[in-house]
Formats: structure tokens, sequence, C-alpha cells
């Protein structure tokens, strides 16, 4: 926190920080570097007042805005651990991830906003600390007018950091003691808690928020990500402080109260650099053009897309359209774990080219290499395989926490010597690197890593659905939606209802964003001999390649393929009529 606060206070105290543009159109609040340096003190005398100490883990459950962030820099500044989770998750998902990490606080607010609806934050907390025995006190934010349950565990914050003092001295850390940690999916069905350090992550931060998107002091840096995924940790937080820069804060939806709500935004707050996620490209696109040439964008310089690859069509409207094909557009590859950007076009000599829709040039320090099935390095150009990196960086994830051994076997153990990304790539003619998606059980709904293990573990609970494959297929708008088929028990009457129960249970036990879109029965999945699902055939069979299902040797009754395919076909005519 004095990297990202006192520096800046001392030289220049009113600059403004952050802006936080709320859910209520052209409501935005400005706040400076001394007025978040106060709120950031104040919460951080509540939260040691409370007994939270050094190496404490404190979770998070809050929509953007100047408070959360406050939050997140108390923490740091006392030496306590933050994990942030996203506010859409379910109580479930926050008390697994409360109780794995062993928190001792919840912050949250007593309400959320966003696209003009309220979410019930306290009560969701309220739901998951039930179970949750580490969990000491609960710090209750206000941000609506509403009042909410307060039991003998909960704190008004803001009363009680009216009454704090303004002055906490930083906590003196080492630079390999852990900042925060945030959870992730992997291809099993537990997420596990990515630990990220001091030093090495705020430097990798700073350094790739200045160079890949060219800030300058004096710009407004607009990167619309939620706090709750590691973009809006380290180019929302992190990465612009450090550099003393302005930050906006998108609590709202793109769609909200129009799909102008990006454009009149970056008009009204002039923003210089803008960075969001393909998965929004693609919705607005639909939209059309009017509504992003009702306002007037000269402000921007540099366009930015983060959280899956972006397809052709999008990366030219945004560029074509959004950004008038005068703006800079970096289509930035990096993971949760990588802690910042690690390949991107800028930066690059200067004007040089950039390739639609590729990612194509590593970061200072990052040694992308390309590996094959038998683990040996890929030499030369116009090739694909497996993206390893092949040195340390200083953002890199240091361990999962309370699991140290799965970090080596997911990162470390396929490629020895190297960190396997989980990511496939191409290197073209010209040695650029372009990202062609994921090699394991993982897919990409709307810019969220999502393990179909996680989906299918969830639909198990149903008493009537013995098993389950949970697949991703393209989808126009998310990049990837999850199509389910589900085996049911033999007097199962009622198949609707049990497809509206099996979406209920995602969403509760996930989140909404998890939900399949498509649950197709089917009699029995396709299994190996040993009796593993071959996800792979799904796949081909919701992508519409039957033609060429590749080696079914293995399967224990090959017949299973054309009963699949027979129930895929019944199911698609009855959507289409």
């Amino acid at each position: 926190t004095v990297n990202c606060l006192d520096q800046h206070v001392e030289k220049s105290p009113n600059r403004v920080a952050l802006i936080w543009e709320r859910d209520e159109p052209g409501t935005a609040v400005h706040v400076t570097y001394r007025e978040l340096q106060d709120l950031t003190c104040r919460l951080a005398n509540t939260l040691k007042k409370y007994g939270i100490q050094k190496g404490d883990r404190v979770a998070i459950y809050m929509s953007v805005s100047p408070l959360s962030v406050a939050a997140m820099l108390a923490c740091a500044r006392i030496g306590a651990v933050h994990t942030v989770v996203f506010a859409g998750f379910s109580a479930e998902s926050l008390a697994g991830r409360i109780m794995d990490s062993g928190c001792k606080a919840v912050i949250t607010y007593n309400q959320g906003v966003r696209g003009g609806r309220t979410i019930e934050l306290k009560a969701t907390v309220d739901e998951a600390v039930k179970n949750c025995p580490s969990i000491k006190h609960v710090f209750v934010a206000q941000r609506t007018d509403n009042k909410v349950h307060m039991g003998d565990r909960d704190i008004p914050l803001e009363e009680e950091m009216s009454k704090a003092d303004s002055v906490c001295p930083p906590e003196s850390m080492d630079s390999e003691d852990v900042l925060f940690m945030l959870y992730t999916s992997g291809s099993t069905g537990k997420p596990k808690g990515i630990v990220h350090t001091q030093a090495g992550y705020l430097l990798y931060a700073a350094l790739t928020h200045k160079y890949v998107f060219d800030y300058q002091q004096g710009d407004v840096f607009g990167c619309v990500a939620d706090i709750g995924w590691i973009t809006g940790h380290s180019y929302v937080v992190y990465g612009p402080l450090c550099n003393g820069a302005t930050s906006v804060l998108f609590e709202s939806t793109p769609v909200y109260p129009d799909p102008g709500r990006y454009w009149e935004v970056v008009q009204r707050l002039k923003i210089n650099q803008f960075y969001g996620a393909p998965t929004a490209i693609r919705l607005l696109l639909n939209y059309g053009e009017e509504w992003v040439k009702k306002y007037d964008r000269s402000s921007l310089r540099v366009l930015g897309s983060v959280g899956e690859p972006i397809n052709k069509e999008a990366w030219q409207w945004f560029y074509q359209v959004v950004g008038e094909g005068r703006c800079t557009l970096v289509d930035t590859w990096w993971q949760t774990e990588t802690g910042g950007i690690c390949i991107a076009p800028r930066p690059s000599e200067e004007e040089a080219e950039i390739v639609p829709a590729m990612a194509m040039r590593p970061f200072f320090g990052i040694v992308p290499v390309l590996m094959d099935e038998n683990g040996e390095v890929i030499e030369g150009n116009d090739v694909s395989g497996a993206l390893c990196i092949a040195q340390p960086w200083p953002g890199m994830a240091r361990t999962i926490h309370g699991d140290h051994q799965r970090f080596i076997d997911a990162y470390f153990k396929a490629y020895p010597g190297y960190y396997f990304t989980g990511d496939g790539a191409y290197r073209s003619h010209q040695g650029y690197y372009q990202i062609t998606g994921r090699m394991d059980d993982v897919i990409n709904i709307s810019g969220h890593r999502l393990g179909t293990a996680e989906i299918e573990d969830a639909m198990a609970d149903h008493p009537e659905v013995p098993e389950t494959a949970v697949v991703g297929y393209p989808h126009k708008i998310k990049g990837e939606g999850a199509f389910a088929f589900i085996v049911l028990k033999e007097q199962t009457a009622c198949v609707d209802h049990i497809k509206e129960e099996l979406k209920a249970i995602v969403a509760s036990k996930i989140a909404k964003y998890a939900v399949p879109d498509h649950i197709l029965v089917v009699k029995r999945l396709p299994k190996t001999r040993s009796g593993k699902i071959m996800r792979r055939l799904l796949r081909k069979v919701v992508t519409e390649q039957s033609s060429n299902m590749g080696d079914v040797t293995t399967l224990d009754d090959p017949s299973v393929v054309k009963e699949i395919l027979d129930a895929y076909q019944k199911y698609k005519e009855k959507n289409s009529s």
C-alpha cells in the first residue's frame, strides 16, 4: 500500500485515484489518493481493532467500489491476506472458499446493485458463514438504504471507520510474504486458491500496466473487469495505483440502461485506455453500431481484450467501430496464475504490426515454448503445441493454498522444467503466438474459467441423476457454453421438471453463469473399459463433427455413439421446431 498510496499522497495528494462509475447512470464519484489513503487506513485500523493480524485471511464479498478497493488495500497494509470472492458466486461457493482458506472475517455490503437490480450480498454471506466456524466477524458496509439483519458477529463498517484513526503505519513485509489468494477453477471439481506474493506480483502488475497499455501520467485508465477476477486485481487496483494512475471502477453492465453504456462512460469520463472482455464485445456487436457512434470516443488511444481468445469478427468490430481504426488494440493473454499479462502485441518497436486476434509478443522476461506429446520442445515456426513458459517471472503464482503438491502436479509435472499453462498455442510463420484454447476439461464461459467437473459435481447431487458429463461448445456471445449429457434413473418421469431442478442446483452451488444452456438425456455415456467418460466424443457430437469420431476402439461398447447421435438429432429437431 505504500507503493499504491503513500508515495502518491506525498507528491500529489489531490490526484484522482479512482473514478467510481456507479450502477446508476451518470453518478460517478471521484476519489483522490489522499481520500483513498484515509479510507484504507480507517478500514485497516478497524480490522486491527477486531483482532485481524498479519497473516490472517479475510474474505471480501463486495461489488466494485472505492470501499472494496480500500478493503483490499487495508488488508495489504496490515499484512493480512485478502481473498476476494466475486459477488455473483453462490453462498455455497463462498463458504467453500472461506473454509479452504480459513478466513477470520468477511467484508461485505448490505446489498449490491447491478443493472438496476438489487443483489442480496449480506443474506448470501449469512447463509455461507453458518457453516464456517473460522469466521469471527462480518463487516457490513451500506451500498443501499435498505436495512438487513445484523447478528452478533456483524459489525457496521462505516460506523466503526468513522471512529477509527486515519493514520495506520504499514506492516513491514518480506518480498515473498503472501499478498492475496484468488480461487480459480481447475479440471477437478474443487477450485484452487492461487497464492500471489508482495514484491514480484506488484512489480509485474505495474510494469505490464505501463508498457502494454502505453499508460502516460494523466491518463484515465478504464478496465471494466470486476475485482472478483484477477483482471480486477491487476488492472483495476494494483497495477494502476502503483503507477499513480486514475483507475475507473465500473459497477454496472454493458447493456444497462442501454447498449451504449460503455461508450457513454468513455465520453463522459474521457477514458484513454479501455480494457474489456470479448464476450461483452460480441454481445454489443449484436445491437449494431449506432449505440457506439452516438458517443464521442476521441479520448481513446488503446483498446484491450482479456479473458479468452477474441474471434476475428469481434476484433474487427472493436478495432473499426469502437476505435475508429485509429486505436492500438492489444489482445492480451495471461492467467490468474501468471499475475499479469504474458503475451500481447505491445510493448514492441514503435508502429510494429498487429495481427488481428493474436496475442503475438511475449512480455519482458517471458520465454514461451511449444511442446509436443512426447514432452519435446517444438522448434521452428508455423507449428502448434502445448504452451509452456521456460523460466520464472516475477508475477507467477507461488503455490496453491494448503496444497503445494497440487500446484506442482497441475503446472510443473506434465513438462518437467517448464510451467504448463493448460492452453494450446500456434506459432505463426513470423514467430507470433496465437492461443488456440484449453487442452484440459476446462471451459471458458463469458471469460470465466470453469472446470466441467465442477458442473458435473453439482448436478450429481440430484437423486434422479446417477451420471452426468459436461462439455463446452462454441457459443455466439459467451464464447463457450456448457452442454450437459445426463443419464436418468429407470422410472424417472417428468424430464423437463428435472432439467429445471438441475439448472437451479448449478446456480445455487456455483453461480448463474455456470448453468448449462442445453441438457440432453441419454441412456448411457460413452466410456472406456476402465470407466473413464470419453468427453472428446461428446464434444464431437455437439460440434457436429460426428463423421470424424477418431479412435473409438477403447470404448466399452462402440454402439453407444449412434445412440447418443440419435438422441442429439431428436433434441435438435425438437428445439428448432
